[in-house]
Formats: structure tokens, C-alpha cells, sequence
């Protein structure tokens, strides 16, 4: 009798449990085996253009208030080109250094004496004429090299010991393209995209380096299409900022421009450059505009012998007439407020 109990007693438990289940780890016999993913093709990386990108404005203003020679081109102070690692490219320092401050001409930014500057474009095209500019005209002239010189770093050299700035003039296509050339396989041009053009002044600022900024004149080209075009214009000047560069356009007597540091020429003095009453009156002209308006900046296209002895000779007067000579560094404007699209 305990026995048949004990046997219902069991029965009643098991019953109450129901029928035993599977394990949870166990899959079902139904499901269907796994299958391995096709392998992802291999596709190859191709670099792309740098994009435009917003620049880094710097407050302070350019220029270098010591006296006497200018420094020798700084690693801290150059990059190479991400897309051509050969090149070496302009950048701000870690420490916050520019190019427009550590090579720029020395100047007393205390002075209150009108100034006037005077800007010798075609540096480098011929070396005679380019080592005349080095050699006599005052440290506070500015100099703009040509991309395309070639065997510079002697003269150069001279150049920084001199105390002279120096721009790199930016080849961009200017009036009268395409008789007027500025060699479009290189230059700014408005009928590119934007990146294409980026990848154009990455090869113009490799070509030399220890330059305070940029500019526009390129011989007696002034690159006016690009820099009619506002969105290509704007796509440079953000690269520029970007660099810690300053901006001299060669176009006379254009607004201040937006986003870096910059300032326009007043005149060309060498418009007419075999007569030479005709550069003495525009270099008083030149002058009497600074005393008229606190500064003025005038440019020379290409530096012919009699160009340079004329500009020589007004510069070594300029201190009897209450004016000072100074460095484009020492002229430039801040970046002029953009007005917002309607």
C-alpha cells in the first residue's frame, strides 16, 4: 500500500511539471545552417582635392616691430601637401606663430608719420634687375617673387639679410584672357571647380617659401576674372586666412576684402615705364595720396633699371616730405564684415 502511494504521489508531481523541455543552448534540426557573406570587393583609394574650408582668422595684426634681417623659411611653419607629401606648404605654428608676423619687414608700428609703400611685382624673371631691387631700394620695399623663377634660394637669401619681404605673386586669370596668359595650366581660373583651383595655389605656395603673404600681380597681370568671381575669390582668400598669409591685391583701388588681411594698390606706377616723367609724377602722386588719406600703396609690374632708379630716388626723399616708407605688412587692413545674402 506505502508503495502503489508513493508511485501516485510521484505521478501527480510529474504531471503538475508537464513535458520536459530542450536545453536553450540546442537549435532547432529545422533551422536552416548559417552561410558565409560574400568577401566586400576591394575598391582602391583615390585622394580627392582638399575642400574649402572656413578660415582661421588671426586678430592680430601682421607685421614685425624689430629691426634688421628677416628670418630664414621655418619647419615649425610649414606642412606638406597632403596630396603631395614632396611639397611644402605655409601653416600657422602650434604655438600660434604666421607667416605675415616672423617674415615680415621690420617697422615701428608707433610712427605717426603718414605711410607709403611701394611693391617691386616680377622678383626673380631676371636675376640682374631682381638683385638692383634687393640691393637699392630701402628694406621697407616689398618684393613679389614669380612662381615660375627659377634657382632662387641665393637671392632670396639676399632678400631676408636685405630686410625685404617678399609676396608670392598667384598667378589668376585676369582681363583679356586669353591673350593676356597667366599659363592656364596653373593659374586660377573661374571655369574650374573650386577644389581644382585649391589644388592650383597648393603648387604656386610650394614653389618657394618664406614669404610674408600673397598677392594678385603677376607681371602687369592683376587676375581680375578670378577675382570677379565671388565664390572662387572667396574659396582663395579662405586659404590664405587658413595659412596665416596676408592678401595685396593688384587691382587699384578695390574695397577692402573679406575674411583675411588684406589691402589693394592705390596705382601702378609703371603703366607707362619708358617715360620718365611719367613715374615721377604718379611716385608724387603716390605721395600725396598718403598724406592725403594717412597711407597709400603703389606697385611696380616688372623691375626695369630706370623704374627702380626712379622709385630709388623718391623713397630717399620720402623722410624730408614728413612721410615713411613701410612694408605692405605695415598697410594692410583687417578683414572687412561680409554682407549678408538677401
Amino acid at each position: 500500500m506505502i508503495v502503489l502511494a508513493t508511485l501516485g504521489f510521484v505521478a501527480v508531481v510529474l504531471q503538475s511539471l508537464g513535458p520536459p523541455q530542450p536545453p536553450k543552448h540546442r537549435v532547432a534540426q529545422t533551422e536552416a545552417p548559417a552561410v558565409a557573406a560574400e568577401p566586400a570587393a576591394v575598391v582602391p583609394e583615390v585622394k580627392a582635392p582638399a575642400a574649402p574650408r572656413a578660415p582661421r582668422f588671426v586678430e592680430t595684426p601682421p607685421g614685425r616691430d624689430t629691426p634688421g634681417a628677416i628670418a630664414d623659411p621655418d619647419p615649425g611653419l610649414q606642412e606638406p601637401d597632403p596630396l603631395a607629401p614632396d611639397r611644402v606648404l605655409p601653416r600657422i605654428a602650434v604655438d600660434g606663430r604666421t607667416p605675415m608676423h616672423v617674415y615680415a619687414s621690420g617697422f615701428d608700428p608707433t610712427t605717426i608719420r603718414p605711410r607709403v609703400g611701394i611693391v617691386i611685382a616680377g622678383i626673380g624673371m631676371s636675376e640682374a634687375e631682381s638683385m638692383a631691387a634687393i640691393r637699392d631700394l630701402p628694406a621697407a620695399a616689398t618684393l613679389a617673387v614669380s612662381p615660375y623663377a627659377g634657382n632662387l634660394d641665393r637671392m632670396l637669401a639676399s632678400a631676408r639679410l636685405a630686410g625685404h619681404e617678399y609676396l608670392l605673386s598667384v598667378p589668376m586669370e585676369p582681363q583679356g584672357y586669353p591673350i593676356n596668359d597667366p599659363d592656364d595650366r596653373h593659374a586660377l581660373m573661374p571655369s574650374l571647380l573650386p577644389e581644382e583651383n585649391l589644388g592650383r595655389l597648393n603648387w604656386v605656395l610650394s614653389r618657394i617659401a618664406g614669404y610674408v603673404g600673397v598677392t594678385s600681380a603677376l607681371g602687369p597681370m592683376r587676375g581680375e576674372r578670378l577675382a570677379g568671381d565671388r565664390e572662387q575669390f572667396e574659396v582663395f582668400l579662405k586659404e590664405v586666412a587658413h595659412r596665416g598669409l596676408l592678401f595685396a591685391d593688384a587691382r587699384p583701388g578695390e574695397a577692402p576684402l573679406p575674411l583675411a588681411w588684406n589691402r589693394s594698390v592705390d596705382m601702378v606706377v609703371d603703366d607707362d615705364p619708358a617715360n620718365e616723367a611719367a613715374l615721377d609724377a604718379r611716385l608724387d602722386a603716390l605721395s600725396k595720396l598718403a598724406r592725403d588719406k594717412g597711407s597709400a600703396l603703389g606697385l611696380v609690374s616688372v623691375p626695369r633699371p630706370k623704374t627702380l632708379e626712379r622709385v630709388a630716388a623718391w623713397s630717399n626723399g620720402l623722410m624730408a616730405k614728413g612721410l615713411i616708407l613701410a612694408p605692405v605688412s605695415a598697410l594692410v587692413q583687417p578683414p572687412a564684415k561680409q554682407e549678408q545674402d538677401k
